[in-house]
């Protein structure tokens, strides 16, 4: 493992990524209208990032249904009408060989998910089943569900949350059944991801949660965060080792990767190369999401090319 680095590339089924840095998806509020429509200036920002060399690109969370929208000014892709637009994004993209997945979301009812008709749970399971054959049209090479961040896929998984007694009282039938149901869509060319919460609100949660998403059939896991255990007040959601170097939420990723087989992405203030080579290098994830500081600094890559060689160099420290 000692030869693999942040530069090396990574294959996910037909898929090459030219190296193992990922764009996160990060809704860009500020470069979208209130219809939900792709503005030509989303376009040129995910294209200057490809231009830059990142290894794959994660679309922002568009959304599947208009009364599910995390604000006004959130992409959508409830009706054919986005389509044209996406695909602008997915064109762009494509020119510079950069694998790019599209998240789908919902953000579904928090705390309250356990009131919500089962006839709405499945109108709304419908909708993100339409929404995948919306990206498969527009040309992503692939999509990630959005099962994080106690929007409504992570309220489901939730155990705190998800306390029905229904078929949805199974916390994962909902993404199982998605999986299921969209399985044909899906080949060597495009990809299923799905971004899960570690914390769920436990590490154990978050592992089980892997397994079984893994099993149902997706190729890549993203492990954030999920909704949290109301006992831990600081920013840290759960117990992790004193020494652990990077945030709580990387912690989780790396934890999950141990007990899957499919490739897993860390994130969270992960800002330095250094943090990324060291997680890289160790093999202690697959792929590592360089999200804000790839905002602050879009040539981000051939920043940290420079300082890899620097360090490589002069046998400086990873961390």
């Amino acid at each position: 493992m000692n030869d693999i680095n942040l530069f090396t590339p990574l294959k996910i089924k037909g898929l090459t990524l030219k190296n193992r840095i990922v764009l996160p998806p990060m809704v860009r509020f500020s470069l979208i209208g209130k219809d939900g429509h792709v503005t030509d200036e989303l376009v040129d920002w995910y294209e200057e990032i490809a231009v830059g060399g990142v290894g794959m690109i994660i679309l922002e969370a568009a959304c599947v249904a208009e009364d599910g929208k995390l604000r006004e000014n959130q992409i959508g892709i409830w009706d054919d009408t986005f389509i044209p637009g996406l695909t602008k994004i997915a064109d762009a993209c494509r020119k510079h060989k950069t694998p790019t997945l599209i998240q789908l979301h919902h953000a579904g009812f928090k705390e309250k998910i356990s009131t919500i008709s089962e006839e709405k749970l499945d109108g709304i399971l419908e909708e993100f089943i339409a929404a995948f054959h919306r990206a498969k049209k527009c040309g992503f090479d692939g999509i990630e569900i959005h099962g994080a961040h106690t929007y409504l896929i992570s309220q489901l998984h939730s155990k705190l949350w998800n306390k029905r007694t229904d078929k949805y009282g199974d916390r994962l039938y909902f993404t199982r059944q998605l999986i299921k149901k969209t399985k044909d869509i899906f080949d060597d060319n495009f990809i299923l991801g799905i971004r899960i919460g570690g914390n769920e609100p436990t590490l154990k949660d978050g592992i089980q949660i892997a397994k079984e998403v893994e099993k149902a059939g997706v190729d890549l896991i993203h492990v954030s965060s999920g909704v949290p255990d109301p006992s831990f007040k600081q920013d840290r959601k759960i117990e992790m080792p004193v020494d652990f170097p990077l945030d709580w939420v990387v912690y989780l990723g790396v934890e999950i990767k141990k007990h899957i087989k499919i490739p897993v992405i860390a994130v969270r203030a992960i800002k330095k190369e250094g943090e990324a080579s060291y997680l890289v290098e160790n093999n202690l994830v697959d792929l590592v999401a360089v999200g804000r500081a790839m905002i602050s600094r879009p040539h981000w890559i051939s920043w940290a090319k420079k300082k890899y060689r620097f360090r490589k160099n002069t046998n400086g420290r990873l961390l």
